[in-house]
């Protein structure tokens, strides 16, 4: 086990000193990838740092978020205190590379952290995940003194950011947003709306999308900006109340006149749909795999509820119907971790996962989904209820066929690259 998996079990302290570091990176050197590749061929098992890092994700979840969950649904109070928390852990801005201050994980090991997190309340979870979402285009697109400055900050103290890509007339279809950036000397002014922004009201910082030169074609029309929240002109709208997630900080953001150094251009005028398609790479395997850790939360309480729950005289797990429902629960989870997996393992060996991504993200929501119906189902007329915990696990799975792509957009990414694999 490296030393910075040591770390993270122990949990004591976030500071990673220079050997820590140092350790890291030779390992990491050494293999050149996330998951080890056996000589023998495929292997389905972790290494001893990647069962750590899941294993303090999974006793955060279980000690911090668990018991909170509950509250923070009700309320719809935002987690801080458990934010904060999870921060000190490390267990936030966890692909920030070493260079910058984070610990520089491999996706394999982000998915493994956002399942354990999202088992135990997805709209707590959804609430970190946004800053990596928010991360990503710099990863993909920004300067180094971009980076040093925007992630660098983000492990230094518990900030939040968010990802400002969405408007009122524009969620899938981001060829059609109408935010624009217009240049002025050295500087860019940007005016517009955004909609659905998660952590829009607690952000430090956003990334935003804008149409730069309505004149070309749709993928080089548009510049990704990194944008201070304090800058004026900036309009935070009211908390939207949502189904499900409901502590989960969502709104409005207007820009109004909002002046943009040049240096905070993301890339080239022009690159910003690249930029926000090349970041969907990086977090809609977190994503699906956020919906995986639902999907198993809600396929346990299931089955725990069958093996204590009796009618006509028998356990419900021993009624056909009820064991073939968590039968089909139970290979839905399977199934979309092993391509939650896939598509973290192609994206750490260097390979573009596009593919693999939206086959995870669309078969991991659509899991979600299944389980948590089948979860109600299985509890009866209990399962309608607040007291029960699969009524949250309802309401929370519905996002996942939506944010980020929705279901139909993940379809419609798919099937162009069979058209490309098998055109003849």
């Amino acid at each position: 086990m490296s030393l910075f998996a040591k770390r993270a079990v122990a949990s004591s302290s976030r500071t990673i000193t220079s050997a820590n570091k140092a350790a890291l990176a030779a390992s990491r050197a050494a293999r050149a990838y996330s998951t080890p590749v056996e000589s023998n061929g495929v292997s389905f098992g972790l290494s001893e740092d990647q069962e750590a890092y899941r294993d303090l994700a999974r006793k955060f979840a279980r000690e911090e978020i668990i018991p909170q969950a509950r509250h923070h649904d009700q309320t719809m109070e935002y987690p801080t205190e458990i934010l904060k928390k999870g921060w000190e852990l490390g267990l936030m801005n966890t692909h920030i590379p070493e260079k910058y201050g984070g610990p520089g994980l491999g996706l394999v090991e982000c998915g493994l952290i956002s399942e354990e997190l999202a088992y135990g309340c997805t709209g707590i979870q959804t609430a970190m995940e946004a800053n990596g979402l928010a991360e990503a285009p710099l990863l993909v697109s920004a300067s180094d003194a971009t980076k040093a400055k925007y992630l660098g900050r983000m492990t230094e103290e518990p900030l939040m950011a968010a990802y400002c890509v969405t408007e009122p007339g524009a969620g899938s279809d981001v060829a059609n947003i109408a935010t624009k950036a217009e240049k002025q000397g050295d500087k860019w002014v940007i005016n517009g709306t955004k909609m659905w922004i998660t952590n829009g009201g607690k952000a430090n910082w956003y990334f935003v999308l804008a149409k730069s030169d309505p004149s070309a074609k749709a993928a080089k029309s548009m510049t990704g900006f990194v944008v201070d929240a304090d800058t004026p002109g900036i309009h935070i709208g009211k908390k939207e109340i949502n189904m499900g997630q409901r502590c989960s900080d969502t709104r409005m953001i207007t820009f109004e006149n909002v002046v943009v150094p040049e240096e905070n251009v993301l890339g080239k005028p022009g690159d910003g749909f690249k930029t926000a398609m090349g970041a969907f790479d990086i977090t809609r395997p977190l994503v699906a795999a956020g919906a995986v850790g639902l999907a198993q939360r809600a396929l346990e309480e299931a089955a725990k509820y069958a093996v204590e729950r009796k009618t006509m005289g028998k356990h419900i797990i021993d009624h056909q119907a009820v064991a073939f429902m968590l039968a089909d629960m139970q290979m839905n989870v399977e199934a979309a971790r092993n391509l939650v997996w896939k598509s973290c393992w192609t994206k750490d060996q260097g390979q573009r996962n596009s593919f693999y991504a939206s086959m995870a993200k669309a078969r991991a929501s659509e899991a979600a989904g299944f389980n948590v119906d089948a979860a109600v189902q299985i509890f009866g007329g209990l399962g309608f209820n607040t007291e029960s915990p699969v009524e949250k696990l309802y309401r929370d799975a519905r996002i996942f066929r939506l944010y980020e792509g929705t279901s139909e957009i993940q379809r419609l990414i798919i099937s162009r690259h069979i058209k490309e694999m098998y055109a003849q």
